[in-house]
């Protein structure tokens, strides 16, 4: 029998498609997202620091042959890891930058024309281009419709005559985390809203 608010899942059953659980440094700073399966290995090596969420997860496993009792471990949505590493990494990590997330981040939104784009109608735009030696970083892109790609060209915005309509920013680790996940369960949200920059575009939509 399942707890109200427990999800029950045998240890066979890959197969479903199962939320992400939220994980966290000691600290509280959020980290990345991890499958059950990663969930599980951590509860099995005593690793779990402390959970949070209002979202617990129960896994079946096999019955013993010694006890005849079936194994089981339940999950919480967000657990916080030990480990002075996972804190380290935490503070310091940069997102990695990709054009996905980085659509996300401006909202689809072209920073010249300030139109709004579907993802293949979208490129990522150097703002101050590679000739001029402009770097493939947060700070240096934006969103930009094909159209305003080309109009721009081997150009900076001022060479051609194209006010940006905002600034870039580089995405905190809790923001990247909501933009790399479609399946965010509330709690989960709930909590990385708290670690959101209050400037950040994607407030707008939460």
């Amino acid at each position: 029998m399942m707890d109200h608010g427990s999800t029950a899942l045998g240890a066979a059953s890959g197969r479903v498609n199962f939320p992400l659980i939220l994980t966290l440094d000691m600290h509280g700073i959020p980290h990345r997202w991890i499958t059950w399966q990663h969930a599980c290995y951590y509860y099995t090596k005593e690793r779990i620091a402390w959970s949070l969420g209002a979202t617990a997860f129960t896994i079946y496993g096999g019955i013993s042959r010694i006890s005849g009792r079936r194994s089981e471990i339940t999950a919480s949505s967000i657990i916080a890891i030990k480990g002075k590493a996972m804190a380290i990494r935490s503070f310091n990590n940069v997102p990695p930058l990709n054009n996905r997330e980085l659509f996300h981040r401006d909202r689809h939104l072209c920073a010249y024309c300030g139109g709004v784009f579907s993802s293949t109608r979208l490129t990522r735009d150097h703002i101050t281009p590679f000739s001029r030696g402009g770097r493939d970083a947060w700070m240096n892109v934006v969103t930009a419709c094909r159209s305003c790609n080309e109009r721009k060209s081997d150009r900076t915005p001022e060479q051609a005559g194209m006010e940006l309509l905002y600034a870039p920013y580089v995405p905190n680790r809790a923001e990247y985390l909501i933009l790399t996940n479609r399946r965010i369960l509330a709690d989960q949200m709930q909590f990385l809203a708290q670690h959101v920059p209050a400037q950040s575009r994607l407030r707008q939509s939460m």
